[in-house]
């Protein structure tokens, strides 16, 4: 008894993993026949009943966002030719060309250096990918995104921009949005205002050590007086000199002497 009571197929489990029959996932489906298509259909009647709006461009141009990235602005007077751009660009689309000239010394006995200067800066459109590396790896902010979109030319060649068309679209670069008052501080401004503090804070010590060193001076000054004090016996001596008539005093006596000496 006890053997068929334990396979009897009243106390056979189901494997977990067992697939399951269509029949027993027919009561989890929608019973309203065509619920799906109405669904569908809701989609469609919103969209038809908004007003149609048609782009009017070109006489209208369209509202960008802040961040849009249209073309590359160079800003020549930061760039140090240091060519970081042109090696981190995944598609080799920045040409950059340059030559070195010697710099006079500042000062007589100075040292002459020697500095980069840019002959070409220019970017092939046709093999960019705006992915903007070269901008973020810029270590002298050369490099901004511009809004520009309208630079479409009839030959592909005409894609790649010199410098001079880079610099303008410089100055359609927009400015950057202010900062949120409650963003959490750069650390490197964090470290920059440190510093300032530790050098402020040395600069003050030392100034309160030369404040203290001038005022015990000040306090062992008498011993300068004293010395002054002392000066004034020079005068003693030109009184002593002035007691030289003293001599001429004395020399009455000499008519006594001689006085004297026609006595006898």
């Amino acid at each position: 008894m006890a053997e068929s009571s334990a396979h009897s197929p009243q106390a056979h489990t189901p494997h977990p993993h067992a697939p399951h029959s269509p029949a027993a996932e027919e009561p989890r489906r929608s019973r309203i026949p065509g619920s799906g298509l109405a669904k569908g259909l809701a989609v469609t009647l919103r969209t038809m009943t908004k007003k149609t709006v048609t782009a009017q461009y070109p006489e209208v141009l369209p509202a960008l966002p802040p961040r849009t990235r249209g073309v590359i602005g160079l800003f020549e007077e930061n760039c140090t030719v240091c060519m970081l751009c042109a090696r981190e660009c995944p598609d080799w689309c920045i040409y950059i060309d340059s030559h070195k000239e010697t710099v006079p010394a500042a000062a007589p006995g100075g040292r002459e250096r020697s500095r980069n200067v840019l002959d070409r800066f220019a970017i092939d459109f046709s093999l960019c990918m705006y992915c903007g590396i070269c901008i973020e790896v810029c270590p002298f902010d050369a490099l901004f995104w511009s809004p520009e979109f309208e630079y479409a030319e009839t030959d592909i060649r005409e894609l790649t921009h010199e410098r001079d068309k880079l610099r303008d679209w410089m100055w359609t670069v927009p400015e950057p949005p202010a900062l949120d008052p409650a963003a959490e501080e750069p650390k490197e401004l964090a470290a920059a205002r440190k510093t300032a503090d530790k050098l402020a804070a040395e600069a003050a010590r030392a100034a309160e050590e030369a404040a203290a060193a001038e005022q015990q001076r000040k306090t062992e000054g008498p011993e300068g007086p004293d010395a002054s004090t002392e000066a004034p016996q020079g005068p003693d001596a030109s009184t002593e000199a002035l007691q030289g008539p003293d001599t001429p005093t004395e020399g009455p006596q000499g008519p006594d002497a001689s006085t004297e000496g026609g006595a006898r």
